[in-house]
């Protein structure tokens, strides 16, 4: 979404803007998510769930993101659904083929299977797929499982911090989901996330239920979580109760019964508590980093003089919490474009 949107944007500004694409396709990790671009409906919704982010530049993202929406719009990015299903967000749902299609013809220019070593903007991805690098700075009990694709592995990171660029806040901190404990495909980042742990008991290897008070409803926190535990692994287990309950319009006791690592609680290492009925085994499944390089409200990376940045590159927007990694991506990319550009 970031190098896409800063390319169309600084052409559509009269440039002849180059993206090097280190993969084998364009459309980073933006075309395997569900494409929702959305922001909290309220602001302070946005700082209570981020409270760790840079106030100065969640502002940026909150009043531009509707500009930037319809900018998306106007380029033909056929929309899948006009709101995103939850009452305390506004946003659309994209076709995320279509997304990436109509940015790339917006752009002009997209070489795959090339790097520079000289570029003006930075949208690498974040450095997820790197797991040095996560050890480093996320620090996790056990390896996580990429869910996303597997060129963003920190080249803006350290392309920027040699040239003196500073760190954000949340270099500890990562968006993802908690995935059934079993190999998936691209094609099951969506679909095969458990998004039922707040419906849950939930307990590590040993036996010991870890987290205290309510999950979040992105339930980010409780995956974060998850990557602390031993081994970096969970068991989800639920009561009758908890399978009735409805999660994306499907009751959570058939998302459970897709999942390949459900056992018989009987079959647990430890001893199940009373009255559950199945059990799911789950390990985190990292989409992106949240910390990353320090930016300001123009996309300039700070400590590096003519560097911009965006998209998982800029990193402490939704430190605390969690919030749209694509609309921050949307609006910042676009800035990076008239930054770069010294357009206002």
């Amino acid at each position: 979404m970031a190098g896409l949107s800063a390319a169309a944007r600084a052409r559509e500004l009269g440039a002849a803007p180059v993206v090097y694409e280190k993969g084998t396709r364009p459309g980073g990790s933006m075309l395997l998510s569900s494409s929702v671009v959305w922001r909290f409906r309220e602001w302070d919704d946005f700082r209570s769930e981020c409270p760790g982010g840079d106030e100065r530049l969640q502002r940026v993202v909150w009043e531009l993101l509707d500009d930037g929406l319809a900018w998306l719009e106007s380029l033909g990015v056929p929309v899948v659904e006009h709101a995103t299903g939850n009452p305390r967000t506004v946003g659309k749902r994209f076709d995320p083929r279509g997304l990436t299609e109509t940015l790339v013809r917006a752009v002009g220019d997209v070489r795959v299977r090339e790097t520079t070593g000289n570029p003006e903007i930075l949208a690498t991805g974040g450095f997820q797929g790197n797991e040095l690098l996560v050890a480093e700075h996320i620090r996790p009990a056990g390896p996580l499982r990429l869910r996303a694709n597997p060129w963003s592995s920190g080249d803006g990171l350290r392309l920027a911090l040699e040239r003196g660029a500073e760190l954000s806040a949340g270099m500890a901190e990562f968006y993802g989901r908690n995935m059934p404990d079993a190999d998936f495909s691209e094609a099951e980042f969506v679909p095969a996330a458990q998004l039922y742990g707040r419906y849950a008991r939930v307990y590590n290897e040993r036996g010991e239920e870890f987290f205290e008070g309510e999950v979040s409803w992105s339930e980010n926190d409780l995956v974060q979580a998850t990557a602390r535990q031993p081994g970096a692994r969970a068991w989800y287990l639920l009561d009758d109760t908890a399978l009735q309950q409805r999660v994306r319009d499907c009751k959570v006791e058939d998302m459970v019964a897709l999942a390949p690592t459900r056992v018989d609680p009987g079959d647990l290492p430890f001893p199940a508590p009373p009255g559950a009925r199945v059990a799911v085994r789950v390990s985190p499944g990292i989409t992106h980093t949240i910390g990353g390089l320090r930016i300001d409200e123009r996309a300039r990376v700070v400590g590096a003089p003519g560097l911009h940045a965006a998209g998982a590159d800029a990193g402490g927007i939704s430190a605390g919490g969690y919030a749209s990694g694509l609309a921050a991506a949307l609006v910042f990319g676009c800035i990076a474009a008239e930054s770069a550009l010294d357009r206002p």
